[in-house]
């Protein structure tokens, strides 16, 4: 959209209709984002238009995740919801500053030199950084935690440091709070030793208490930060080559400090604003009321710039909300903005810790129950009432379970004894009863209890997934999810809807329950199954699942029983049954496995020839493989007979199980790689093929942090680093994507193929049928940091267990149509007529688009010639007006 223009604009009176009006947004971060999707989402056929002027180089990106930008080193990975800036009526103005406020004029102009009008204006200009008065603050290698533009410099001067010194850099971090702890892990990150240094007498010092705190230092010893509380950096002192050197103490004492990063707090940027005449607060910030609107009836202020009630807050959640009531009071409604209790919790550090309320105590009467345990490194204090009935606060340190439960009933009665609530294992001792309606259960995006049973009770979702997506809870942090499932349960069963986890009307197991019954009851058939845990002869729902337990179970313990083979192979839908996915025109696909895309020339030519002999339409697909389409039922063995003994196997491009493992060239051919993506791409598929499994699995190795392989949209993804691995897991592609999370960090190879063993099986032993990763991740209690307890800690025991199951499928893997080209009573099944078993008629041709016989033509002796003037006439048989049509849906492996 081009710029909606330079002239003066007539003001239009607060709280007249938006239609026609041009609304400008001054800041391009999360808030001013907010301010963009929420006015798209509530209006979408509003006769406006919107201006978003950001001055950082990217659009707009979650800056509450900012330390996850070290993973992957792309700023894409933390992108918000880019479909906002598709919208004809949205303009996105990046890496240009706005300059000057003409409130009389009605204008904007940036530092290009850019004048733009508005109606109505928000001003979502954020924060800066602030930084003590320091001697010696301005050398080379002392740096913000802010920006992308932050981590990037940082990255590069610490690469830089550790090459120029020949050893790892000593870091500084001066301020222990939320973001300075998640500074001091990323140096760790990038290879630099970390000292945390505060001038409070505990780190989180806002957040936590005084035991909290303590707790905290002893977790960050343990991940081999250095901690010094109660001081501060007077002065820095440049190293030989003129960059910083050392860090002086306010004690006196000195530290060694190669990088040193500033994390001491933020100040509103509110410069605009002063110098256009709005009303400031005393400490600072663009004085708004409940309406955020400015002393300027055409002016709003939301997020870090905006004091209410002489605060600045610094989290997401308020500034979201601030957005919200602009956007409904753009648009003529009464919305206010209220502050709630802030929630805090510490996020890619390594050590658990949250807290919310009145932590200190200060509440007249208040008591604190504490749990303390410096042995596991656990810390839990609840602050009550004098009654000890109302909950005011809460500290967690070390275990951070009860955060999500206990955080929306801050205000009010727990309903239970606080000194068993945070006993270990206690949390089974709080009430059931439901949330009231009022209380904000995601404080991220302030979405309440009533609005979560709402969207159950009127938009249908069933799923943790559907409720994120139609209310936006658990989107930002996630800490908020088990709370969901629990409120997602609680609403089900009370309109009578069933919360049942059966897998069919045979069997009231879930499949996970199934499966586990089947391990320890040791049954090998379907009949022995549904005979000791089920009724009935089975359905298209429990048949297959059974099948692919038992294939599972089989391969695991050194039994093989194959899910197509003579014993499992009744019991699996035609796809399955005939190991190739059977087209909309009734002919299959043939797709061998290429693992990371890889084959050799010969192999290229034998499935040329392939496909010439039998007519087949080639075309490369999305998993590095290329598939051959249009084979009939009986021509399958002697195609796969042909490609067999070329060295290619089946691709399971048909079954639940791994598709692909995707993959860049890696350090091979890239000057980018820093490790061997395509080795380890084809070692992991090796590894894992032929694995059954809830639902199809997709694997992705990227090289390098550039991430071509996409590897976040995978199952499991793998990216390298200059360290070894990162591990993520639970993405998904297609109608319901999600990014993967990351698992663990700057692993061995040996250590990287332990992970990805132990999550696999994991998920295969506890997902629902037909349930991708991604939502079993998202369901599953306690997220992602519960998951890595499991799978990197072991705190279950079952670590050996889930890796010996993996071994024992690699052990017995047999490749299924190498198997079936030795067993005529298995070859048997390829034919296309059984009443008919030899070759088809000579005078009968087969017409692609039905799957059935006709007589034969003179376009058939064309085509018999020519397989693309056959796939021509294939169309223009099904379209004769000549429009064109898919034809290769709905089987091929995507």
């Amino acid at each position: 959209m081009s710029d909606p223009g330079s002239s003066p604009l007539t003001p239009v009176p607060a709280g007249a209709p938006l239609t026609g009006a041009h609304v400008v947004v001054v800041g391009g971060g999360m808030t001013g984002h907010r301010v963009a999707a929420r006015l798209r989402a509530q209006d979408p056929e509003g006769e406006w238009t919107l201006t978003v002027i950001g001055e950082e180089p990217e659009r707009p990106y979650d800056r509450v995740h900012l330390t996850n930008w070290f993973s992957g080193r792309d700023a894409e990975l933390l992108s918000l919801d880019t479909a906002v800036w598709d919208d004809p009526r949205i303009t996105l103005v990046t890496g240009d500053h706005v300059a000057t406020l003409d409130r009389p004029e009605h204008t904007v102009t940036t530092d290009s030199g850019r004048v733009i009008g508005y109606d109505r204006l928000v001003l979502a200009t954020g924060s800066w950084a602030w930084a003590p008065r320091a001697e010696g603050k301005e050398l080379p290698g002392i740096f913000s935690y802010r920006t992308v533009g932050d981590m990037e410099a940082l990255a590069t001067w610490t690469a830089g440091r550790a090459e120029q010194l020949g050893r790892a850099p000593r870091g500084v971090v001066v301020g222990g709070g939320v973001l300075g702890l998640e500074a001091a892990a990323a140096l760790q990150k990038l290879g630099a030793e970390a000292t945390v240094v505060e001038f409070a007498d505990r780190l989180m010092a806002v957040q936590l208490d005084q035991g909290g705190g303590e707790m905290l230092r002893l977790l960050a010893g343990d991940l081999g930060m250095s901690v010094r509380t109660g001081v501060g950096a007077s002065a820095f002192r440049p190293a030989e080559d003129g960059a910083v050197g050392v860090a002086e103490l306010s004690d006196g004492s000195e530290i060694d400090a190669d990088v040193v990063i500033f994390s001491t707090g933020i100040r509103p940027r509110d410069r605009l604003a002063r110098e256009a005449g709005l009303a400031i607060g005393e400490r600072g910030g663009v004085v708004v009321g409940e309406t955020c609107q400015t002393s300027d009836p055409d002016i709003w202020a939301v997020g870090e710039c905006a004091s209410y009630q002489g605060v600045c807050a610094g989290l997401i959640a308020p500034g979201n909300d601030m957005a919200d009531v602009v956007v409904d009071r753009l648009l003529g409604g009464e919305r206010t903005h209220h502050r709630g209790e802030d929630g805090t919790k510490l996020k890619s550090v390594g050590v658990d810790a949250a807290a919310f309320g009145d932590v200190n105590a200060v509440s007249p009467g208040a008591l604190e129950v504490s749990s303390v345990d410096p042995v596991h490194r656990r810390y839990i204090k609840l602050v009550m009432s004098d009654d000890a009935t109302t909950l005011l606060g809460g500290v967690f340190v070390g275990d951070i379970a009860l955060y999500s439960r206990l955080r929306p009933l801050v205000g009010r009665e727990l309903g239970a004894d606080p000194s068993a609530v945070i006993a270990p294992e206690g949390g089974a001792a709080l009430s059931d009863t439901a949330l009231p309606d009022d209380a904000v259960v995601c404080s991220c995006n302030n979405v309440s209890a009533g609005t979560i049973r709402e969207a159950v009770s009127e938009h249908e979702c069933r799923t943790v997934g559907e409720i994120k997506t139609c209310t936006s809870a658990g989107t930002v942090c996630g800490s908020c999810v088990p709370t969901l499932t629990s409120l997602l349960h609680q609403q089900l069963e009370e309109e009578g809807i069933a919360v049942s986890h059966a897998l069919c009307e045979h069997f009231e197991l879930s499949r996970a329950e199934l499966y586990q019954a089947i391990k320890e009851g040791g049954q090998t058939t379907f009949s022995e199954v549904v005979s000791a845990f089920g009724a009935g002869r089975g359905c298209a729902v429990c048949r297959p699942t059974v099948a692919s337990i038992l294939s599972t179970l089989g391969s695991t313990s050194g039994q093989l029983h194959s899910p197509v083979g003579e014993q499992l192979g009744s019991l699996q839908d035609t796809n399955d049954h005939v190991m190739a996915n059977i087209q909309r025109n009734g002919t299959y696909s043939v797709i061998p496995r290429m693992p990371a895309g890889e084959v050799t020339p010969e192999q290229l030519l034998v499935f040329a020839q392939v496909a010439k002999d039998f007519g087949l339409y080639v075309k490369l697909n999305g998993a590095q493989r290329i598939g051959m389409f249009g084979a009939r039922l009986d021509q399958l063995p002697e195609i796969w007979r042909r490609l067999v003994d070329a060295g290619f196997e089946s691709g399971h491009a048909y079954g639940k199980s791994l598709r692909m493992v995707k993959s860049c060239v890696g350090s091979t051919w890239c000057r980018f790689g820093v490790q061997d993506s395509t080795g380890m791409a084809v070692a992991l598929e090796k590894r894992y093929r032929g694995l059954r499994s809830p639902h199809k699995i997709k694997v992705g190795v990227s090289g390098c942090a550039r991430e071509c392989a996409e590897a976040r949209g995978k199952d499991v993804g793998v990216i390298a680093t200059n360290r070894g691995w990162n591990l993520y897991v639970g993405g998904n592609g297609g109608a319901q994507p999600a990014h993967a999370q990351l698992l663990v960090e700057d692993l061995d190879s040996d250590a990287l193929v332990k992970c990805i063993d132990r999550y696999l099986m994991l998920y295969i032993q506890e997902a629902d049928r037909l349930q991708r990763s991604a939502r079993w991740l998202e369901e599953r209690p306690g997220g992602i940091e519960e998951l890595r307890r499991v799978i990197v800690d072991d705190t279950l025991g079952i670590g050996e267990e889930l890796e010996a199951a993996m071994a024992r499928h690699v052990e017995t893997y047999v490749d299924e149509w190498a198997e079936v080209l030795e067993d005529p009573a298995r070859l048997g099944r390829f034919v296309t007529f059984i009443n008919a078993p030899e070759a088809p008629d000579p005078a009968l041709a087969f017409a692609p688009e039905r799957g059935q016989m006709r007589p034969a033509t003179e376009d058939d002796e064309i085509a018999e010639n020519d397989p693309r003037e056959a796939r021509r006439l294939a169309l223009a048989a099904v379209n004769p007006m000549g429009e064109p049509v898919p034809t290769m849906q709905g089987g091929q492996d995507r």
